[in-house]
Formats: structure tokens, sequence, C-alpha cells
């Protein structure tokens, strides 16, 4: 997890789309970018969930997330937004207890039995 930059609450790393990218591409990018980390993610979705952004003119835009599992194998020591973010790991379900959005905590919450690696592995094998 890492803290937002405007409020300094725990968030996953997340990103808008980036046009030309797969979501699961984008995703990789802004675990980079946000937390450092580097690793394999699916290119498969584990579920979704919204949440409100407030953007720099003071308005709100709802986002809908659609998050993808990562086998982290390197955190950067220096990364691009260190100075900005704060990095931390929690369990699925300290994770759940500290984010604002119910339905990210519940998606959280059921990733607290034993991770399915399957469609991270699928991918690699994919493309070897």
């Amino acid at each position: 997890m890492v803290t937002s930059r405007g409020t300094g609450r725990w968030v996953m790393p997340k990103g808008w789309t980036m046009d030309g990218r797969k979501p699961w591409v984008a995703a990789e990018i802004e675990a980079l970018e946000e937390a450092g980390a580097e690793g394999y993610v699916a290119s498969q979705s584990i579920g979704t969930y919204d949440y409100d952004k407030r953007l720099d003119d003071g308005s709100v835009l709802r986002c809908r997330v659609e998050v993808f599992p990562m086998i982290v194998t390197k955190l950067k020591r220096d990364w691009k937004e260190r100075r900005e973010r704060t990095r931390r790991w929690f369990s699925p379900k300290d994770a759940a207890r500290r984010v604002d959005e119910p339905e990210l905590a519940t998606l959280l919450r059921s990733l607290s039995g034993k991770p399915q690696k399957v469609p991270v592995i699928r991918d690699l094998i994919r493309s070897a």
C-alpha cells in the first residue's frame, strides 16, 4: 500500500488508463511509479471498486478501478514518487481496515486466504 499524495490516506497504486496500453500493463507502470514495485502482473483482474477522486478544481469525479494482482519481485529504494508517498506492506485484513473505500476493503478481505497465483503463472508461461 502507499499513501495518497493529497490526503495521505492508504491506497493501492492505481492510475488512469493509458492510450495504447493494456490495463494490466498500465497497472504495472503505476506500481513502479507510485510504490517502486517491480514484478509480474496478471492480465486477469481480481475485481473492481469505485471511489470519488477530488480534482484540483475541487470537483469530484467518480472513478472505477480494475485491480490486477502482482507478484512483487523487487522493491526499489529510489522510485519516481518516493518523496511524495509512504510505502508499507500490510496483511490483506490490516489493509482492509486502513482504506476508505468499502468495496476495496471487501476485495482486500477476500484475499485473506491463500492467494491464487494461477493467472500470473499462466501469463508467464504464455510469454515464454
